[in-house]
């Protein structure tokens, strides 16, 4: 937990700064007026809207980990799919493979086994927000570009994992080199979980969820802009958080922090708004979603430890694969 809190206090600490470079852009003293202006009992809703995507995005979670077969209950499932969102300030979330090494405690399953859940799930979370965001960039003529390569990217990707024959090819001409050659057990094993997780029927249908989960923040953004008297469409607030959403992950930077932030003000503010109401909204929307999930992952391994023990300092590694 000392490890996990070094790392959350760095990300706030990022954070704090670029905030403070946002706001003296935009006029501190403007900023801080601005907040003034917002009504902050839009924040429950919001908060509410939030915490709805958290808990459609662990019911995909909980669907690929009964697909694989792991027994684990939904309340267990559930306490650790939160735990793991402690980890969302760190760079691609790839730090939410701590949710497979909390499984593994309770069930001993591999974590080559419960890894590629993670890959899955920012495969159609990615996915999910391509298609948001496809329909924006073509409505409104921008960002297209970043969002074609992001498409291509992740069909390619899909292309490769599902071509069993071409995968199978390439972990056996790997198994052939002494530096590889160790790791490919661990491999096979990985990939087969991504290919059942990946195959037609349940990528569409967990596509499906998460652009349920993620119109739910798109809606809690909406409701601020709103509230800051910005003449948009949801359809607009939501091109725009699932733009500035997939320019962050991708540039693999802890919470997308910067370049999110960054592309929600500057878009914002292209749309009519004072610049110390782009600082001021764009703030609020990432209290509401990165910080706040945050704050539920942390009260969560707080109710994990209490139930299952302390978390030991045992890394995840690719010789703890089995």
């Amino acid at each position: 937990m000392k490890g996990l809190s070094q790392k959350i206090l760095l990300s706030v600490g990022l954070a704090g700064l670029i905030y403070i470079v946002f706001s003296f852009y935009a006029d501190f003293d403007l900023v801080i007026a601005a907040f003034g202006k917002f009504n902050w009992l839009f924040l429950l809703p919001v908060l509410a809207l939030s915490y709805f995507n958290y808990y459609v995005r662990f019911l995909k979670w909980h669907y690929y980990i009964k697909l694989l077969g792991v027994q684990l209950k939904y309340s267990d499932s559930l306490s650790i799919f939160m735990s793991g969102l402690v980890m969302s300030v760190t760079p691609g979330k790839m730090g939410e493979l701590l949710k497979v090494y909390l499984v593994r405690q309770i069930t001993n399953d591999p974590i080559s086994k419960t890894a590629p859940i993670i890959l899955a799930e920012r495969i159609t979370d990615f996915l999910s927000l391509i298609l948001i965001a496809s329909l924006g960039a073509y409505t409104y003529n921008y960002g297209g570009v970043v969002v074609l390569g992001t498409a291509v990217f992740f069909v390619l990707l899909i292309f490769l994992l599902s071509n069993h024959n071409l995968s199978v090819r390439l972990m056996k001409f790997l198994e052939r080199f002494k530096s590889t050659g160790k790791f490919v057990s661990g491999f096979e094993k990985a990939y087969e979980s991504s290919y059942r997780m990946l195959k037609i029927e349940p990528l569409i249908l967990m596509v499906a969820l998460s652009l349920f989960s993620w119109f739910f923040e798109c809606l809690g953004y909406y409701i601020i802009l709103v509230n800051f008297n910005i003449e948009v469409s949801l359809f607009w607030a939501s091109f725009s958080y699932g733009l500035s959403t997939i320019v962050g992950a991708i540039a693999m930077l802890p919470g997308g922090l910067g370049l999110t932030d960054g592309s929600l003000t500057f878009l914002v503010i292209g749309q009519g708004a004072s610049p110390e109401v782009g600082v001021a909204s764009t703030f609020i929307i990432r209290i509401a979603t990165l910080w706040f999930a945050v704050l539920v992952g942390v009260v969560s391994v707080f109710f994990y430890q209490r139930k299952f023990g302390k978390l030991n300092n045992e890394l995840i590694n690719i010789n703890n694969l089995n």
